[in-house]
């Protein structure tokens, strides 16, 4: 199937997701990022005046905002902007005074995971308040070489309605984005979840995306065999619904005495 055919088909599963949702729309995070550059073009055509993409700066890179906005107006999409700084600070301050923890502080905060997960989880919270309140469904930005190894945070951008490009390791998203007309300069940047200034995808995980993508389309073992490995098998938890216990009401005698008598 060519770009235009595929791409045919991933807005119509997107309008068809929407309808059978009663929802009357779309929004979906603009983060300046060629995988949300994708979402956008593809949440455009779907939904030409009811598609929303946010922007929602926390302590980010300028250029993050920037190349937001020329994702936009290449596709001539409605934004609107939330700044978190403010929320993101005041926050992370109440839960390490709450918590009795050591305060995270400015540069301590821009490295220290359990801080930086905050702020996509700020972000989901924030997305789905618009979505709400406009009877939109979220669109999530994840692709399937980061939903493989767990490449995304729980309940943060990994927290959506839909993900369209599920099915596309990074390489095809990148066509994509061509195809659609994403801006060059999208394109071109590195992969960052715009955790902290200078990060990138590739350095984090610790290997490349061509690597993580031939692994994925082919299966062969190469050198990163294990660590892809122990990556899938320590992030299946962030794939699946919370496990439950095999028990149910059905295994509970009958009421026929309060519930705690005769325990020890």
């Amino acid at each position: 199937m060519d770009c235009r055919h595929f791409t045919a088909a991933l807005v119509a599963w997107i309008k068809e997701q929407v309808h059978g949702a009663g929802a009357q729309g779309v929004t979906f995070g603009l983060s300046g990022g060629v995988d949300s550059a994708v979402v956008a073009g593809l949440a455009r055509q779907a939904f030409p005046d009811t598609a929303l993409g946010v922007i929602m700066p926390c302590h980010s890179d300028p250029r993050d905002v920037r190349d937001a906005h020329a994702v936009a107006k290449a596709f001539g999409l409605p934004t609107c902007t939330v700044v978190l700084d403010r929320l993101y600070d005041m926050f992370l301050g109440s839960l390490d005074e709450g918590a009795g923890f050591v305060p995270s502080g400015s540069t301590r905060a821009r490295r220290d995971l359990a801080a930086v997960n905050l702020k996509p989880r700020l972000r989901m919270v924030a997305l789905y308040y618009i979505a709400n309140r406009k009877n939109y469904l979220v669109l999530g930005p994840s692709n399937r070489s980061e939903l493989a190894v767990g490449y995304f945070t729980k309940y943060g951008d990994g927290g959506a309605d839909l993900l369209p490009l599920a099915g596309l390791v990074k390489r095809d998203v990148w066509r994509l984005a061509s195809f659609l007309g994403v801006p060059a300069e999208v394109i071109d940047r590195p992969p960052s979840a715009g955790l902290w200034m200078g990060q990138t995808d590739e350095q984090e995980m610790g290997l490349t995306y061509q690597e993580l993508d031939h692994f994925l389309l082919t299966g062969e073992e190469g050198e990163n065999a294990a660590q892809l490995q122990n990556m899938m098998a320590a992030s299946q938890h962030k794939r699946v619904m919370p496990p439950a216990p095999p028990l149910t009401s059905e295994d509970l005698d009958p009421p026929t005495e309060k519930c705690g008598e005769g325990v020890d």
